[in-house]
């Protein structure tokens, strides 16, 4: 017996070795992974320089896109907090009629090729259709209009906006906000004090991807709101007019834009 004592600790020394081997072939398989999808973001980092940047940034008219994505985006995203927040507090709280026909339909327009949208909304809100006319009332239009680029930006981020939403607030315990009205608040007190902020993190990054995926929508735009030029319609104009060099400086600006709202977002959410 004491001479197989010192041989004991020797399978546990083969366990760890083997869980240690395993350990790192799964950081290098994630490392790889990792690499492979930022792939095309190291592929434009390697094909620009400072020079090509500033040639193309100093162009004259060459922020207006910027400045037009910008104000749109702004607009978008505050309709969508506006119609999109009540709309996912009462998804949370099942609180409308046959639920999952409502989800259903977000989850549709969520599935739905964006160029298919631009085309619908041509039928939908055209200038020969009924809402058309009434938008003609008001002196607005949805073709090729600052406000028909917005119109389009929703559709293509509202379903990002208000599902994300709906999962944000039904993160939050229903019993916090029985509680804070037993102490004596109102529902819209409560909603302020308790529900809200517990869902502000869910809430700050779905709308830091809604407002990515607006400022980026291009499918439906190019249908309805080929004018304005936004800065997906000014990188798809470059590429047809000059190429694929000279618009790699306004797909940097894109990112640039896009990038940094969901990137704080996230890392706001994970330290909350």
């Amino acid at each position: 017996m004491s001479a197989l004592a010192p041989r004991l600790p020797a399978p546990a020394l083969g366990s760890r070795s083997l869980a240690r081997a395993q350990g790192l072939a799964g950081v290098a398989g994630a490392l790889l992974v990792w690499l492979v999808l930022l792939g095309p973001l190291w592929a434009l980092l390697a094909h620009l320089s400072p020079a090509a940047v500033g040639r193309a940034l100093s162009a004259p008219g060459a922020l207006v896109p910027l400045e037009t994505s910008l104000e749109a985006g702004a607009v978008g995203v505050a309709a969508l907090v506006l119609g999109g927040t009540p709309l996912g507090y009462l998804l949370a709280r099942d609180r409308l009629p046959l639920r999952g026909i409502w989800e259903a339909g977000l989850v549709v327009m969520l599935l739905m090729p964006p160029l298919v949208v631009g085309l619908l909304l041509v039928f939908m809100v055209g200038p020969l259709t009924p809402i058309g006319a009434a938008l003609s009332q008001l002196h607005l239009s949805a073709t090729n209009t600052f406000f028909a680029l917005v119109v389009a930006e929703i559709y293509e981020a509202a379903p990002y906006y208000v599902l994300g939403a709906a999962a944000a607030f039904a993160a939050v315990d229903v019993g916090l906000e029985q509680q804070a009205g037993i102490l004596g608040d109102r529902p819209l007190r409560a909603f302020r004090r308790v529900t809200l902020p517990l869902a502000a993190p869910g809430l700050a990054t779905s709308l830091a991807m809604a407002w990515a995926r607006a400022i980026g929508a291009f499918g439906a735009v190019i249908i309805v709101a080929y004018h304005p030029y936004g800065l997906p319609m000014q990188i798809w104009t470059t590429l047809n007019e000059t190429g694929l060099p000279s618009a790699l400086p306004f797909a940097l600006v894109l990112l640039v834009v896009a990038l940094p709202f969901p990137l704080l977002a996230y890392g706001w959410s994970r330290r909350r």
